[in-house]
């Protein structure tokens, strides 16, 4: 199945929304059942892992750490989603990879695969950032290209689709709320990000 879009983001600059989407813990906050984006290493326990609660984002969190922990192109990381299709609400164990990362072009890509207790999927999906013909925001252009096997690939595509569409409207909606935070309040803390990358 593919799915695709673009999300407009007013007062918004690219450089900006870049850095948000490039924090885990934006994007885990922002997505709705996901419970943690995390590192993984060989050692990672899906059982016995256990987020941190309470971690700031932007504008209130401190520059260098969320530098610190922004997605790194080759690493892979841990997501933990529990998402509610028709009846079915598998709770997913998620490997991301982060394949590529520009922080010129405002670009990135990744590779997943999830499995549930009798559902799967497969993932290549990616976005880029450009910035508004007026020059006051962003246009976030994204795109997945997703296997999905087991019982939610019985529902079918009628049933699918709406979850998608809700799952990414809901998500770009509370990241465009972060985003509005961090333009009002601009301390100066994402052009410290910024240098960081």
């Amino acid at each position: 199945m593919e799915f695709e879009g673009e999300f407009e983001l007013e007062d918004v600059p690219p450089d900006k929304a870049w850095v948000v989407l490039s924090d885990p813990i934006a994007v885990r906050d922002a997505l709705k059942g996901c419970q943690y984006i995390t590192p993984m290493d060989d050692d990672f326990e899906w059982d016995s892992y256990e987020a941190e609660e309470g971690v700031e984002t932007l504008p209130e969190a401190d520059a260098d750490a969320v530098a610190d922990r922004a997605f790194e192109a080759g690493r892979d990381y841990a997501a933990l989603m529990q998402v509610g299709v028709g009846s079915v609400k598998p709770k997913f164990e998620t490997t991301v990879t982060i394949e590529d990362r520009d922080d010129e072009t405002f670009e990135m890509t990744a590779t997943g695969s999830g499995s549930a207790s009798s559902s799967g999927f497969s993932m290549d999906s990616g976005m880029r950032i450009h910035e508004l013909e007026d020059g006051d925001g962003s246009r976030i252009e994204w795109w997945t290209e997703a296997d999905i096997s087991g019982r939610i690939a019985q529902l079918g595509g009628r049933v699918i689709n709406p979850v998608a569409d809700k799952i990414v409207n809901n998500f770009f909606g509370a990241i465009e709320s972060e985003m509005t935070d961090v333009e009002e309040t601009d301390s100066g803390v994402t052009d410290r990000i910024r240098g960081m990358f």
